[in-house]
Formats: C-alpha cells, structure tokens, sequence
C-alpha cells in the first residue's frame, strides 16, 4: 500500500490537493476535540451542534473551510456567532497536512501520515492549553504511545529503516523529554515556587469574591489556585470577617479551604475577608505536569535531540512572546503563561528543519 511507486504513478501535486484537503477534515474533527476534551464530553455524541442553541448542524452546512464561510460566522438556526476558531484551525490543519506531504512526501508517504497525525495532536494541544491551561491526558500520555508504536510501523520517523533501532529511539526520546522537562519542573518549583511580596506594617488586604485586593493591584484567584495545592499563606495581625475577628494568626488559603488559625471554613461560603499584614506568600510554578508529559510525548515522536531543541527553542520564543505580551499590557507579570504552544511550535520547526538546523550548526 506505501509503495512510493503506487504514489508516483498519480501526479506528485494531486497528493498534495488530496493532503490538503484530507488536513481540513482532520481540522473539523480537531475543533471537536478542542472543545470537548477539556470538558470531559465523547467526542463522537451527540453529533456536531451550535453551542448556543443545541440545533445540529447538518453535514452540509459543516463542511470544512466552506461551511464557515458560507454561514458568515453565524449559526444558521439562532444567529449566534461562531468563533472565527473554528475555521482557524481547520485551515491551519490544511496547511500543516499540505506541509507534511511536500516535506516527507517524495521520500515515503507513510511518514507524511505519520508527521501529519503528529501535527495534529500539536495543534489540539496548543488551542486547549492557550484557553484552559491544561493539555489532556489523550493527548500527551496517548501521543507518547503512539510515538512509540508509530516507530515500528515508519521507522523512518527516526532517520532508520529498522524498526527495532527507531523503536530504540522513540523509547529513548520519551525518556529524554520527560528527564529534561521534570527536571526544569523541579528546578523552577525550587527558585520559583513561591513568590514573598513584603509590604509595610499595617497595610489592608482584601480577599474579595473573585480575586486578592494588594494596595497597588488585584490579582484574580484564577492566576493564583488553579492547581489543588497552590496555598496562599501568610502571618496576620488582624483578621476580619463579616461576623467575626481574629488576631495575631495564620492565614492558609486554598481553593477548597480556608483556614484562620485553628479554625477551617468553606471559601465560598466566606465571601468577605480583610487582613492586616506585611508580608504575603504567594504560590507560583515555572510550569505543571502535563508540560512534562507533552514533552515525553515530543521526544517519543522526534528521539532525544528534538526533545532537547523543544526545550531549548520553546523557552526563547515563550520568554520573547511573554516580554513583548507585558510590555503591550496585555499580561501582567503574575500572569500565567501556557507553555504548551511553545514547545508545538518548537517541535514542529524541527520535525520540518531539524537536519537542516544541525547541518548549519555544524558548518559554523
């Protein structure tokens, strides 16, 4: 069936037309994962629909790139709109397919499938994560076995035409990128885990109903307790709320607990807290878990050295985009930044130019 003399008996750019296409639909069925996978919902039921209106949306009106289009971003039922997204990334998906076959096609057109499928999961990670900072388990534990079963199958993917050895590698790449990135985890939950804002004697903090109130700025809890064991904690020497007052006690804020001395309360039920302090504990992390994972999901498809040129390219082009984001005050600096999307588009300059980056590297 791969036999690249089967493709080159059909004109090398009707391939091309055919990949394009094919990378639309793949799209649509990337928007649906996209939206889905966050909210834990099947991804096959109950068949595509307007998010408004819960109307399906017949086939003919969710056609890839055309169906968007010819409904001007709007639902045909109810006229709500229809996030631009959608047709974002169904076109973005053409593209990379396209991108794939033109790239690998000519050499083997089971590794421009294979490159394609992990093109794909890049692009369902880097649209959930730049909205839900969270990458799904689907999509990185999943990515690092098929990675892995992917190089027996296109021991290409590894520059080999053994399956054994290419499975070697996607076994060491894996274990390559999950190291390198538990590593920086670990590294920067030791420099970073914990930011300590002093203030002056006597100052007021507020702890309203969406976020902490600081003499200069409100920080939203979203960018302070999105993980289970992110704590604010602090020494306070007076704490008010709206029936009671303590004094000279610790303070622990979680997002399922609230804790005053020895007493425990329900956060949403305590929806007016003020305290006197000079110093706050905030919780802070260079980066989660499933950033870890994606990465052992990276190397399994691209062996160790594109696992560490991830790494390594990622970081300069999140910290440039990061900078220019705060400097155009569309961040804050307490801000969370995905660094998901970092580390696709790192791996995919290297899955299209990583031989030519080594051989220029080389020649310098």
């Amino acid at each position: 069936m791969w036999d690249p003399e089967r493709f080159a008996a059909v004109p090398f750019h009707f391939w091309s037309a055919v990949f394009f296409v094919f990378g639309a639909t793949v799209g649509s069925f990337l928007n649906v994962c996209i939206y889905r996978m966050p909210r834990e919902e099947s991804l096959f039921w109950p068949p595509s629909h307007c998010p408004a209106c819960g109307k399906p949306i017949p086939w003919y009106l969710n056609l890839p790139l055309v169906g968007w289009v010819a409904l001007r971003g709007k639902c045909a039922a109810c006229r709500a709109p229809i996030s631009p997204r959608y047709v974002l990334v169904e076109l973005l998906t053409a593209l990379l397919f396209l991108g794939a076959w033109l790239a690998f096609g000519r050499q083997s057109a089971a590794l421009a499938l294979a490159s394609a499928l992990f093109l794909s999961g890049l692009v369902v990670a880097t649209f959930i994560d730049f909205e839900h900072f969270i990458i799904p388990d689907e999509i990185t534990l999943g990515g690092a076995g098929a990675g892995f079963l992917l190089s027996f199958v296109v021991p290409e993917l590894h520059h080999t035409a053994s399956p054994v050895v290419a499975a070697q590698r996607s076994l060491v790449g894996a274990l390559a990128g999950w190291a390198v990135m538990y590593g920086v985890l670990r590294l920067g939950k030791l420099l970073f885990g914990r930011e300590r804002i002093r203030l002056e004697p006597g100052t007021r903090v507020f702890f309203g109903e969406t976020g902490l109130v600081l003499p200069d700025r409100e920080i939203p809890y979203d960018d302070l307790l999105y993980r289970e064991q992110d704590v604010i904690q602090f020494e306070a020497e007076r704490v008010e709320l709206a029936d009671r007052c303590y004094r000279d006690v610790s303070v622990r804020l979680s997002r399922t607990a609230l804790e005053i001395g020895e007493d425990r309360f329900a956060p949403e039920q305590t929806p007016f807290l003020e305290a006197v302090t000079d110093q706050l504990n905030l919780p802070r992390e260079a980066m989660g878990l499933g950033d870890v994972k994606f990465m052992t999901a990276i190397g399994a498809f691209l062996g160790w050295d594109g696992a560490l040129f991830a790494l390594m390219a990622s970081a300069v082009v999140g910290a440039a985009v990061g900078v220019l984001a705060i400097l155009s005050r569309r961040r804050e600096w307490s801000s969370r930044i995905p660094y998901g999307p970092y580390l696709a588009v790192a791996a995919a300059v290297w899955l299209f130019a990583g031989e030519r980056l080594v051989a220029f590297w080389l020649r310098r």
